[in-house]
């Protein structure tokens, strides 16, 4: 089966399915029937998990999600002052077993939900499960993020930043970029417009160019060599289906990419990341005045060559944070192999998935039967449990060192991959709702936090990995309809 696109879909995606239509209308319903031509062509994007970045009027900008809206003009608010608590915050408590049960009685009835449902519900602080029902392990999907997340959290720490590099060569006008494995390295310098509505920062080539033409003089012949070294093995996971980076659903993961790997319609891959990155520099040396001769080719940089100029990328947490968000496909893989590069000296896929595993491991977590094979859970040979994934979240919620994990999920109705979820449906989990979404065709998944009708946070997991493929957008609402059952749900005891 071909794998869904990881971003939730616009308000009323589910129509009824039953609307009377008259003989000798069809003129009326011409543009009807456009309309419904185009809607197909986002459902059909949404069986390839390429994520937000391609369908921008599905998700919330940046600059423009709930937060950063401005109110309407010619209002006059005063200045905000932050309030004394009234009440100290709600106290994480334990779970009502008898309440989840009879909360989820119905919403687990939904045959949309398939043959294979896990549901998981526990305290925030608390240990093991409250209350569980399903067969234990499931495809993750993109919930395997979080455990990427927090593992490069706990590996690399959320204050380390990935470098991109230009070194002398081995003749006196020969540059080598060298990629440092930035994942949301830029091909161009945002405009002040754009950055303000870009998060985390972005590094750029462009102004490494600007830079490596300073430490040059500002003019002459230059030849752009380029090392992606710093990842070994392939670009393509054998895990990962044959047609996933050749039809453009995934890029081939290097240490050298600039705008994700994404060409500027940002929805082509590019067929070798590193090659494009290395030409966008190589355009930008020559903007800088610098005369580039010959096209760029690969080459190694010399441990011991002249440093000209260096850009740092965002800190991890923050390149966590997006990643989680919008479900970063190419981030994830890129953070994974950085984990293994950290633990074992590889920049592989393997190295990667055994790494994060291991980073869990040191965290704390019982990884139990866990079975990773990439980063981004674009794999179905992925395999955890519930069990796994409240696991982590509970230490991220307790260990500063990984609280990005829990900072970057999605808030239910307003931000990245649940912007459009739990609006018309399940509208009382707005805000109530912190999850990391998982889909692939047949799976869909949320793993997070959940608050109460008490106000009391529990961590939670619904997954289903067996869902009938003809009513995909049914079963998303299905296990929408379980986390907000719970959101209403008074399912906490207070704490012992």
């Amino acid at each position: 089966m071909a794998p869904m696109r990881e971003v939730s879909q616009p308000p009323n995606a589910r129509r009824d399915r039953d609307h009377p239509r008259g003989p000798g209308r069809v003129a009326h319903w011409l543009p009807v029937l456009l309309v419904v031509a185009l809607l197909a062509g986002a459902v059909a994007a949404h069986r390839f998990e390429v994520g937000p970045r391609h369908l921008p009027w599905l998700v919330a900008d940046p600059a423009s999600e709930p937060q950063a809206v401005p109110p309407p003009a010619g209002l006059d608010l005063p200045d905000w002052d932050a309030p004394t608590p009234a009440v100290a915050a709600a106290e994480p408590g334990e779970v009502d077993v008898a309440a989840v049960e009879r909360a989820l009685r119905r919403p687990l009835r939904d045959p949309d939900l398939g043959r294979r449902v896990n549901v998981a519900v526990g305290s925030l602080d608390g240990d093991g499960t409250g209350w569980a029902t399903g067969p234990g392990t499931f495809i993750p999907a993109s919930t395997t993020k979080v455990l990427t997340a927090a593992a490069t959290l706990q590996t690399l720490g959320p204050n380390a930043r990935f470098t991109t590099r230009v070194v002398r060569g081995q003749g006196p006008r020969e540059v080598v970029l060298v990629g440092g494995g930035d994942p949301y390295l830029a091909s161009t310098t945002p405009t002040p417009e754009e950055a303000a509505g870009t998060y985390p920062p972005r590094a750029d080539v462009a102004s490494l160019a600007a830079a490596v033409a300073d430490a040059l003089g500002g003019r002459g012949r230059v030849r752009v060599r380029y090392d992606d070294s710093l990842f070994s093995g392939p670009a393509d996971n054998p895990a990962w289906r044959r047609d996933y980076v050749r039809d453009d659903i995934v890029s081939p993961i290097t240490a050298l990419m600039v705008d994700g790997g994404r060409e500027a319609d940002g929805w082509h891959r590019y067929d070798d990341p590193s090659l494009a990155a290395a030409q966008a520099f190589a355009r930008a040396l020559a903007d800088a005045g610098l005369r580039v001769v010959g096209a760029p080719r690969p080459g190694r940089a010399d441990d011991a060559a002249e440093e000209l100029a260096v850009v740092e990328g965002a800190p991890v947490n923050q390149v966590v944070e997006r990643m989680l968000e919008v479900s970063d496909n190419e981030a994830a893989e890129v953070l994974a192999r950085h984990v293994g590069l950290a633990r074992s000296g590889s920049g592989t896929f393997d190295a990667g998935s055994r790494g994060v595993v291991e980073a869990l491991a040191e965290a704390g977590v019982d990884t139990g039967a866990t079975r990773i094979h990439d980063g981004s859970g674009l794999s179905r040979r992925n395999v955890v449990s519930a069990e796994v994934l409240l696991d982590v979240l509970r230490a991220a919620a307790r260990t500063p060192r990984l609280r990005a994990t829990l900072t970057g999920l999605p808030v239910a109705g307003f931000s990245g991959s649940l912007t459009w979820r739990f609006e018309d449906e399940a509208p009382v989990s707005r805000g109530a709702v912190r999850a990391k979404t998982g889909t692939l065709s047949g799976v869909h998944a949320l793993a997070g936090i959940v608050t109460d009708r008490e106000g009391t946070p529990l961590v939670f997991v619904v997954a289903v990995d067996r869902s009938p493929e003809a009513r995909k957008l049914d079963a998303q609402l299905a296990v929408d309809h379980v986390a907000a059952a719970l959101a209403t749900c008074d399912c906490s005891r207070p704490p012992r």
